[in-house]
């Protein structure tokens, strides 16, 4: 017992320690920093890519916002990767003055493989633009948008991301679930680092990228959530990412729990594999640069690591108070505990988040109240991802036609 003992002090103190951390540095989005200088001022040349498979529904009203935005229209292009599409996308994209992308590949379906079909021939026909940005095809984007990436380019940033909103918070819990963790993330995750010198990552859609950054590669990713893992990689290179929290670009969510664990098993895989093929990386780039934000890169990798070592602890917990004849009500009060910092913190924190970032709490009630479901279902996928982790990519029906002036 000697040694269980030993083994339950030291997971343990791990856990302490990894969440106190990540409590100081979430604490950082609540300081105001000063912004960067500009180090130049011009009026940058913007490619708008948007990869789109049967978006028929949604794909104009994304068009639409591109074309209204608050920016020179001769310094920006839109244009539609119809990627493997059987409907009317391609079309609908062309009516509206998009340039328009077909292709057909039944064998690399990924939005990663996509981005790098069509940037690899951008680049070998070296287009005149400075950066590109990236959307779903169900987004929808503030005018203000290019403006505020077109600063951050001029401030020196290569690789930005803009602040993700959500389009249909409320049509359900798990839509609400959803728009819960983006703020939060938003808000603890990308501006708290961002504010303290580390490295906020790229988040799906609504980033921009500098185009001479990929020029000698490519897009090369080669996972199931080519936005983090292109993050990692520039991370592990100890190229530091941006934040843009007034680039708003509003992304609808799943509304369904069907749809959305087969999402969130998506990323879950995608988690796992970036963990296979960059946790070497991110530990050499550790060494050769020694700056906490290559640290921070990779912690951000031990997120499911850290619930096994949390499920481990709960585990030997048992065995000791089993093994010491405690009462039941005491390895309830154990378990609780867990269940407190895992599902209740998060509930308060994210009603916090609401109220600072001045979004409406009345409508979200349900969701509120069913936040820990949301975060408890995500945990169950992991445990069923590290089992099993054969997901694919499989398509999410985008169905809500908002147009930008309803947000």
């Amino acid at each position: 017992m000697k040694y269980i003992y030993i083994l339950q002090q030291a997971l343990g103190w791990i856990i302490v320690i990894y969440w106190l951390y990540q409590l100081i540095i979430s604490a950082c989005a609540l300081i105001q920093f000063k912004e960067k200088p500009l180090i130049k001022n011009k009026k940058h040349k913007f490619m708008m890519i948007l990869p789109a498979h049967n978006e028929s529904s949604v794909i104009g009203a994304l068009i639409e916002s591109l074309q209204s935005l608050d920016y020179p229209k001769e310094l920006y292009d839109i244009y539609v990767i119809a990627d493997n599409c059987t409907d009317n996308t391609a079309q609908i994209a062309k009516d509206l003055g998009a340039i328009v992308y077909e292709r057909f590949d039944e064998k690399k379906k990924t939005k990663g493989f996509a981005m790098q079909w069509f940037l690899n021939q951008k680049i070998k026909e070296n287009a005149d633009y400075d950066a590109f940005c990236v959307f779903d095809a169900d987004n929808v984007v503030d005018k203000n948008f290019l403006n505020a990436m077109n600063k951050k380019l001029c401030q020196g940033e290569e690789i930005v991301q803009g602040y993700r909103d959500i389009k249909n918070p409320a049509d359900s819990w798990i839509s609400a679930g959803y728009a819960l963790f983006y703020w939060m993330m938003n808000r603890f995750y990308h501006l708290a680092r961002y504010n303290l010198g580390l490295s906020p990552l790229i988040n799906g859609t609504g980033f921009m990228v500098d185009f001479n950054l990929i020029k000698p590669t490519g897009w090369d990713t080669i996972t199931l959530t080519e936005d983090i893992e292109f993050s990692l990689k520039n991370i592990a290179k100890g190229r530091k990412l941006g934040w843009a929290t007034d680039a708003i670009v509003y992304d609808e969510q799943p509304t369904e729990f069907k749809q959305s664990w087969s999402q969130r098993s998506r990323w879950t895989v995608g988690h796992l594999q970036c963990m296979k093929y960059y946790t070497k990386d991110l530990a050499e780039g550790i060494i050769e640069y020694r700056t906490l934000m290559n640290f921070d890169g990779f912690l951000y990798l031990m997120g499911i690591p850290m619930m096994i070592v949390t499920f481990l602890l709960l585990a030997i917990n048992t065995i000791i108070f089993l093994a010491d004849g405690m009462s039941a009500g005491m390895l309830i009060f154990n378990y609780l505990k867990y269940i407190v910092a895992t599902f209740i913190v998060p509930v308060l924190t994210a009603i916090f988040v609401m109220i600072i970032e001045k979004k409406p709490i009345k409508k979200m009630w349900k969701g509120i109240l069913l936040y820990p479901v949301f975060m408890g279902s995500w945990i169950v996928i992991n445990i069923k991802c590290l089992i099993k982790p054969n997901t694919e990519w499989e398509k999410i029906e985008h169905k809500r036609n908002v147009k930008i002036n309803d947000m």
